[in-house]
């Protein structure tokens, strides 16, 4: 685990170096890339103590990256002001969520978001009065939840797993937490760098104008690759579930990526924010992990555990 860390910084130098001295001075996107590169440097600052600090720090932290990522969800879509005091309860939610992800609570971290504040949510907003605008506030609040809170929370709850022995030694729960991490954001920059490189034929122009089939499918195959790689040595995976898991990051990486890129266009936004120079705001660089954490917590707790 810890190799794999310094394994990922050494990767991140390497190509700071290569931006910094190699490509040329003239090149249009020289500094945006370098940007992009030192704010990468500042994300695995942030997540190193995610994956080496005890309980419960993690948790804490993950629950932050899901407040900071509804808290841009909410400032982006528009809200009824008798709605304030339902934020406020979905606010608390957040801290409730990860709290039975650390704890390991499976049956109470399953249902709470989708059953009891789905339920609790609309009953309090209704209390305020105003039809006007109901269904569309809260369709937006839950969706909100479901995203930046319910799904990103697998996370969390990946690090309550109990250890599990492989070939290569026992898996531990930051182990598995880091895998998906890694797969998910290298399946973006797959697809980045093969649409880049290869690009023709787009896959959604009116969603996501500079998504190509080309990238699509170079990026797929790329993260198969790496799963089958990786897998079999930081979770419980045997190779051929391996290549599975890699084609449904790949897949379903993209599917998260294209519908936040929806409801951005729809709304009329490019980022959902600035707090990170070069990606935009955190939902812009958690927006595949929407999609994929759950669907790859919910494989290895299947399968395993």
């Amino acid at each position: 685990m810890h190799f794999a860390l310094v394994a990922l910084y050494a990767l991140l130098v390497m190509a700071w170096a290569f931006s910094r001295y190699i490509l040329p001075n003239d090149s249009p996107s020289k500094q945006e890339i370098l940007t992009r590169i030192k704010t990468w440097g500042w994300i695995l600052l942030f997540l190193l103590p995610v994956f080496i600090a005890p309980k419960p720090w993690p948790q804490i932290l993950l629950g932050l990256v899901s407040f900071l990522a509804f808290k841009e969800f909410i400032t982006l879509t528009p809200a009824r002001n008798q709605d304030r005091w339902a934020f406020l309860w979905a606010y608390v939610a957040i801290p409730l969520q990860y709290t039975w992800a650390g704890i390991g609570w499976y049956g109470m971290f399953i249902i709470f978001i989708p059953v009891y504040l789905f339920l609790f949510l609309p009953s309090r907003m209704v209390l305020a009065g105003h039809p006007k605008g109901f269904l569309r506030a809260t369709a937006t609040l839950h969706w909100g939840l479901m995203t930046t809170v319910y799904s990103l929370s697998h996370m969390a709850y990946l690090l309550a797993l109990p250890e599990k022995q492989n070939a290569f030694g026992m898996i531990s729960g930051a182990s598995l937490l880091f895998l998906l991490v890694f797969l998910t954001q290298a399946n973006d920059i797959a697809q980045f760098i093969w649409g880049k490189t290869l690009g023709k034929h787009p896959v959604l122009p009116l969603v996501s104008p500079k998504k190509t089939w080309e990238g699509l499918l170079g990026g797929i195959c790329t993260t198969i690759v790496l799963t089958m790689l990786l897998g079999p040595i930081f979770t419980p995976l045997t190779t051929v579930y391996a290549a599975g898991l890699g084609l449904l990051i790949g897949v379903f990486g993209f599917l998260g990526d294209v519908v936040m890129s929806a409801m951005k266009r729809d709304i009329g936004v490019k980022d959902s924010g600035t707090f990170l120079p070069g990606h935009g705001g955190v939902l812009d660089r958690l927006d595949s992990l929407t999609f994929t954490a759950p669907l790859y917590f919910h494989i290895l707790y299947y399968l395993y555990y």
